[in-house]
């Protein structure tokens, strides 16, 4: 009986064991999972984090890209002006006027060309030195804008020359506001003056045949003033 009773009692402890191994085995299982889903959450934030700096990145890099397109485009407007008196350079002008002839052709609108000279520079330069020749140049560019409009083009193609584009406009209302820029000169300084060649955009006219025009009516300008003066 007694042998009995223990082999009994061995198999209630054998039995005890198991239990105490599942369970134990069960809390490592559990402990292994949620250890499992730490990782997979704190890899969720990671990635989540991850994410959010390439976002960040992306995001400096085209603010960074939109600053270089902003100071690219800044760069080639500052290159097409004049540094002395704001007009355009003549390489850049030359392509502004390229375009207005094409738009007035197209829609076959007036464009009235003026080539204008800045009358005694040279004299200006000779007797009070150049910089009060860069102020004269200045000065008509000033006062040329003062009367044309803001959308009129305006071109220093020389040292002294300009051309200036002017659409819309009939020849007589161009002729009119350059004899106010000249007006409005003359008060300021009586050495103060410009001669301008004015024409109007035909149909069949290239850029040069356009410009030789202008020209053409510059020389005769100066030539009636000379006969007049004499």
């Amino acid at each position: 009986m007694a042998e009995s009773r223990d082999t009994a009692a061995d198999a209630r402890d054998r039995r005890a064991e198991r239990r105490d191994k599942a369970v134990t085995g069960l809390g490592s299982e559990a402990g292994s999972d949620s250890a499992g889903a730490r990782v997979d959450r704190a890899g969720g934030a990671i990635d989540r984090s991850r994410a959010a700096g390439d976002r960040t990145a992306a995001s400096g890099d085209r603010t960074a890209a939109s600053r270089d397109r902003a100071r690219s485009a800044q760069d080639r407007a500052t290159a097409s002006i004049d540094e002395l008196t704001g007009a355009h350079r003549r390489d850049a002008g030359m392509v502004e006027l390229a375009r207005e002839m094409a738009r007035a052709k197209r829609t076959k609108k007036a464009l009235v060309l003026a080539f204008v000279d800045v009358d005694r520079l040279k004299a200006t330069n000779d007797s009070f030195g150049h910089g009060a020749g860069d102020q004269l140049l200045c000065r008509v560019v000033h006062t040329m804008r003062a009367h044309l409009r803001s959308y009129d083009l305006i071109t220093r193609v020389g040292g002294d020359e300009f051309i200036c584009a002017l659409p819309d406009l009939t020849t007589a209302q161009a002729v009119e506001r350059f004899l106010i820029v000249n007006a409005e000169l003359a008060a300021a300084s009586p050495h103060a003056s410009i001669t301008a060649g004015v024409t109007e955009l035909q149909a069949e006219d290239s850029l040069e045949g356009l410009i030789a025009r202008a020209d053409a009516a510059l020389r005769a300008q100066r030539q009636q003033r000379s006969t007049a003066q004499a």
